[in-house]
């Protein structure tokens, strides 16, 4: 018997969350049980920022628009023009959230625009390969929650099948999805902005516009899930406001659910913010776990470590 076999889930404490996890995955997935679901309907979805990896202190994603805004303006000085590209570059991120998602993903679109995808896909992996969290000082891919891996394989093992429902740019979280959560490409949901088909040298090729074409965040991630699985899921992931009409849409349908939340309350080994954070925002979700029956998982109480290595500034682990 293997230690995965043992506990596939060694860096969650024990407690009443990984007890539900636990009892949920065997309950649906064991043949003889009253609440087995068949394989094909199997389907759980994660959130992204801040429940698969972290989001703090800004999202991933903005990190790199934040860089393409200067790299821009070095070879167009006239975007200093337009207010979003100029805070961006300036690093401006009050005025950057005074927008709203709506502002970020349009700057999304200035910032990874005018570009085929492929050479969009390109320049995402060098950022990925040579950007430091401004924190942590590492790749931003080692800042993945070693607890959430142990989740997906639990389920990947029980046949379920997994997708990322992202308020980020779907093109953006495909370059690294299936390296780092074994979700592949077309599994990811997520924003987008809009494509042309068109050609380049002379070959087929796929064109970024300006232009914000869906924002899968709130009540998107609903109709982002409708319109790509077309069945809907029995276990959704999150962590903040952002995924509440996800985990609602998920849990109020008839048959075993399961909904949780994660709550980032340990500022030893990662950042506690809840309430009045501009990113990743949990306030309402508070409330509403206790009355929808969802899980608040708690970083501090609930794992027993946060990253898959030791981050050479994260402090000893706190005890619960």
């Amino acid at each position: 018997m293997t230690a995965a076999d043992r506990d596939p889930l060694p860096s969650w404490r024990e407690g009443p969350s990984k007890a539900r996890l636990l009892g949920f995955v065997e309950a649906v997935s064991h043949p003889g049980s009253a609440e087995f679901v068949a394989p094909e309907e199997r389907i759980a979805v994660f959130d992204n920022d801040g429940t698969l990896w972290s989001e703090q202190p800004m999202y991933g994603q903005l990190a790199f628009a934040l860089e393409r805004a200067r790299t821009l303006l070095l070879q167009r000085p006239e975007l200093e023009r337009d207010p979003r590209v100029a805070a961006a570059a300036a690093g401006d991120l009050q005025t950057l959230m005074g927008q709203g998602m709506r502002g970020l993903l349009e700057l999304v679109g200035h910032t990874h625009a005018g570009m085929t995808n492929a050479a969009f896909s390109a320049l995402v992996r060098r950022w990925l390969q040579d950007a430091r969290h401004p924190d942590f000082g590492v790749p931003y891919t080692r800042l993945v929650y070693q607890p959430m891996l142990e989740l997906l394989a639990l389920l990947r093992a029980h046949d379920f099948r997994l997708w990322i429902v992202t308020g980020g740019g779907a093109e953006f979280v495909r370059v690294f999805a299936e390296e780092l959560y074994g979700i592949p490409p077309e599994r990811v949901i997520g924003s987008t902005i809009r494509l042309r088909y068109g050609e380049e040298n002379g070959e087929p090729a796929l064109w970024r516009e300006p232009t914000v074409d869906f924002i899968d965040d709130g009540d998107g991630k609903p109709v982002g899930i409708e319109r790509a699985i077309g069945r809907r899921p029995i276990a959704a992931f999150g962590n903040s406001d952002g995924d509440l009409a996800m985990l609602r849409w998920t849990t109020a349908a008839p048959g075993p659910r399961l909904g949780l939340l994660l709550h980032h309350d340990d500022g030893e080994r990662e950042v506690a913010y809840d309430r009045h954070s501009p990113f990743g925002r949990l306030d309402r979700g508070l409330e509403l776990a206790a009355v929808h029956g969802w899980s608040l998982v708690s970083l501090r109480r609930d794992w027993h470590r946060v990253f898959p290595a030791p981050l050479d500034t994260a402090r000893p682990e706190p005890q619960p």
